[in-house]
């Protein structure tokens, strides 16, 4: 018998991973609770069980009276010396209660009591096994669809993928396996709640921490996201070693590591750019592939202005605003861009401050700003392909830019989306 519990706990714990202790606690407690429905009370019962042999003992502590008023907590001299000879009145004897003698519903609760004991720790392993993976990924398999909602396999517990998580667009197959974010891991009496995200800028984070060995050792720092599910991410690497190119380990090989993360994020495009400390080459890198002619800051409003030249207007903006959108939200600037013409128009604007050092498309200094914002949503242009940064998608791009009638052709098309008072006629070149 002894034997064939100390394999049953064996079991419990590789399966169920609950430690031996825990369930030796289950028993003990079960077993008081079968004396206290058998006597009715289990206030002087003690339970003993080898932890190493499983035998167990459970005894009632009785006082030696005179006369018995109370069977449960007292007990005769003449008997107390049947099971001690040299008891006396006063003396606390231990008297052995037989299991065996239990009915039928104190041993049905006592299996009740291990069972849910069993249950709870259960669902505090499994709690605290996801607990630790909180804001980070891990591979779930699609089950079924719950409304709109997902539920996702995830190992030992199933996660739920609501519906303000997933990517639009996005359609899943019973059986497929998917790499989501866990949001929230929650306790229920039912067990752990799971919430996992589709839509999450950290779900780009941690894949690329997973594919790239530069990032996971700590070579390449992933600075800043900015992520549109579904459409495009722009994100900001820097490297702590000098001989390690940022973006090319991000990269890698012919794009093999980001095309990776490309197909699983389903064709989402994702930009790679440098992070600069200077807050004027990084709004620079992160318009990109725009070019730009001038970087104005306040640094205390924490606002940046942008000259763009005129050609380029749409491109920095991106297609309904995208572009300029998700660089804001990479820089933490609050971002204006304006085309030269648009800029010279403006009050308190000189053309001649900015003019002298850069020549023509040529656009490499920056006035070193401080600032943090976020750029207004609504206007409309082209979607930027490749610049600067490196940028890689699953399907070919909106448009291919020319030298020029086709580019110029692109910002007309772009540009009509824009307000009334950013229609401007055609540009023509500066003159000094």
């Amino acid at each position: 018998m002894n034997k064939e519990l100390m394999e049953a706990l064996d079991i419990l714990e590789k399966e169920k991973e609950i430690s031996k202790e825990t369930l030796f606690e289950a028993i003990e407690n079960s077993l008081l609770t079968a004396c206290k429905n058998h006597f009715g009370k289990a206030d002087n019962v003690k339970v003993e069980i080898d932890r190493d042999t499983c035998d167990f003992l459970c005894y009632a502590e009785k006082e030696v009276v005179e006369e018995v008023e109370d069977d449960c907590l007292q007990i005769s001299l003449p008997d107390a010396q049947e099971i001690k000879g040299d008891a006396a009145l006063g003396d606390m004897i231990h008297v052995e209660i037989k299991s065996k003698e239990f009915g039928r519903i104190a041993t049905q609760n006592a299996k009740n009591v291990i069972l849910q004991k069993i249950r709870e720790e259960e669902r505090s392993v499994i709690y605290n096994q996801y607990f630790e993976k909180e804001k980070d990924i891990v591979t779930g398999i699609v089950q079924r669809y719950i409304g709109k909602n997902i539920s996702i396999n995830l190992g030992k517990a199933d996660g739920i993928l609501n519906e303000s998580e997933q990517v639009k667009g996005e359609i899943f197959r019973p059986t497929e396996r998917i790499k989501v974010y866990i949001l929230e891991v929650k306790s229920t009496p039912r067990g752990p709640r799971i919430l996992v995200s589709r839509t999450h800028p950290e779900l780009v984070k941690r894949l690329f921490e997973a594919e790239v060995t530069e990032i996971k050792d700590g070579t390449v720092e992933i600075m800043s996201i900015a992520r549109e599910a579904g459409s495009r991410t722009k994100m900001a690497v820097r490297s702590n070693n000098p001989n390690v190119d940022a973006v090319g380990a991000c990269v890698g090989l012919n794009g093999a590591r980001v095309n990776s993360i490309v197909e699983e994020l389903r064709g989402e495009k994702i930009d790679i750019i440098n992070w600069d400390d200077n807050p004027g080459n990084l709004i620079q890198n992160a318009l990109s592939p725009a070019k730009i002619v001038a970087v104005f800051a306040d640094p205390d409003e924490k606002t940046a202005k942008v000259v763009v030249p005129d050609y380029q207007l749409s491109l920095a903006i991106g297609k309904e605003g995208q572009n300029a959108r998700l660089a804001a939200r990479l820089t933490g600037y609050k971002i204006d861009i304006k085309s030269e013409t648009q800029a010279k128009d403006a009050p308190g604007f000189r053309y001649e401050d900015y003019m002298d050092e850069f020549e023509e498309d040529e656009y490499d200094e920056y006035e070193e700003y401080d600032g943090e914002a976020e750029y207004e949503e609504g206007l409309e242009g082209e979607e930027p392909q490749y610049g600067d940064e490196e940028e890689f998608e699953a399907r070919e791009p909106e448009y291919e830019e020319d030298e020029t009638g086709e580019y110029e052709e692109s910002y007309e098309d772009g540009i009509s989306g824009l307000p009334e008072s950013q229609k401007e006629e055609e540009p023509s070149e500066p003159t000094e």
